[in-house]
């Protein structure tokens, strides 16, 4: 028996592949190494927002399901590696997972078979390191079976962009591997893109996000100096905004988060420098927009001087703790190390979210409210981190003691913008 395709990884990125693969009317078979996931999968339950319970419910009625047997990839005429790549100790990507994945299907490719590497990673990565791997029982990629890289374009809990209508990047190890993986793509997206090779697919990558990243630390970098000079940077970029040509508004944020903005850069500039080459507008961005909590916890002691108290046991409430609005994604969320250095200068920190029921930072819990006008009215300060469409901004300006706004949506005698 064979399967279209084996998803490898059924997070943020394997399960909504999976999903669009089944519902394009696909065999799927999703394998991750954590049986809690599995179970939970298969019982009906997704973990991953942008796959709710119904839609996991149709793909199981379809025909699909998890499993943390590897013996599936022997089934499938396609392999899709969709796993981790976090920062290393180095700075570079932790490939450890990649490597393993790439063990596990190397042992049971057959001839003919797809192999698609997902994972964020360095240029050079399926090339030098996935390929010798699935090469190790003499089958050759190129001649033996397809191998290509395409990266993932998640963007977690955007309701405007499908993941099928967002173009999709493919550069195989020859033509013919591009060829091969795009006419599998076909099948499930909209636009298929192909790149020169693996190498030119894995830089775009880091490429739309580094782009970001800079763009972000220049607005951050000129909202330092607006605060200096009185003058709304938020009316700036309305007003550059209008230009019809030459500019895109980026915005200022307490900090980046997600895995993609403050993590990808770094795999560029982990290459760079292994190279011998600098990347320094990039390592600049990198300082600039990490060091936004830090400014951040500076302009609430700004605040709190101002009207008179003092941060020692200070009720301060976080109004949204995930990395972006409506979603309940937390990764890298600028919202840990400033709830961690609130702590040290002595503020006791509550956060409401209403993607959020649970949190804690360095292992300690932080005090989730569930009424956020209570919440408003029992803490002396307040920071807006997310601009929620679930807030009800109104309330909030009406009821926070004093309000620090990172996303200038508020305005008031009592409020600070960012």
């Amino acid at each position: 028996m064979s399967v279209d395709v084996v998803v490898v990884g059924l997070g943020y990125v394997g399960l909504p592949l999976a999903h669009a693969a089944a519902t394009a009317g696909m065999s799927v078979v999703g394998y991750d190494t954590n049986p809690a996931v599995v179970a939970a999968i298969n019982a009906g339950h997704s973990h991953i927002h942008d796959v709710p319970d119904d839609a996991l419910d149709a793909m199981l009625s379809a025909g699909f399901r998890a499993t943390t047997d590897e013996r599936c990839l022997s089934m499938a005429d396609a392999v899709i590696a969709c796993v981790p790549t976090p920062l290393s100790v180095e700075g570079g990507p932790d490939l450890r997972a990649v490597i393993d994945a790439a063990d596990k299907i190397s042992r049971h490719l057959h001839k003919g078979a797809l192999v698609v590497l997902e994972s964020t990673t360095h240029p050079g990565t399926t090339d030098e390191i996935v390929r010798p791997i699935l090469e190790r029982h003499c089958l050759r990629a190129g001649v033996d079976f397809a191998l290509a890289f395409s990266p993932e374009r998640i963007n977690p809990g955007n309701p405007t962009f499908k993941l099928t209508d967002i173009p999709k990047v493919v550069g195989g190890h020859t033509p013919s591997c591009t060829a091969r993986a795009s006419s599998f793509y076909q099948r499930i997206f909209k636009t298929v893109v192909p790149a020169k090779g693996t190498r030119e697919a894995e830089m775009s990558k880091l490429l739309e996000n580094t782009y970001r990243q800079v763009n972000i630390a220049l607005v951050n970098e000129l909202t330092v100096l607006c605060h200096e000079l009185g003058i709304d940077i938020w009316d700036v970029i309305a007003c550059a905004a209008t230009k019809p040509f030459g500019f895109q508004p980026f915005r200022p944020s307490a900090g980046v988060g997600g895995h993609c903005i403050p993590i990808d850069p770094r795999y560029l500039s982990y290459k760079a420098h292994s190279v011998g080459c600098q990347l320094r507008l990039v390592d600049i961005a990198h300082e600039i927009n990490s060091g936004m909590p830090a400014y951040l916890v500076h302009r609430a002691e700004e605040m709190v001087t101002a009207a008179g108290l003092t941060m020692r046991s200070l009720p301060i409430l976080l109004l949204g703790v995930t990395y972006k609005p409506n979603t309940a994604d937390q990764r890298e969320t600028p919202a840990a190390p400033i709830t961690r250095q609130l702590r040290q200068l002595g503020a006791v920190v509550s956060f409401y979210d209403p993607y959020v029921s649970h949190w804690q930072v360095d292992g300690i819990p932080v005090a989730g409210a569930t009424d956020l006008s209570q919440a408003l009215q029992h803490n002396d300060v307040a920071i807006l981190l997310q601009d929620h469409e679930a807030f009800d901004f109104s309330l909030i300006a009406a009821q926070a003691h004093h309000l620090l706004d990172t996303c200038g949506r508020i305005s008031g005698p009592h409020v600070a913008t960012l």
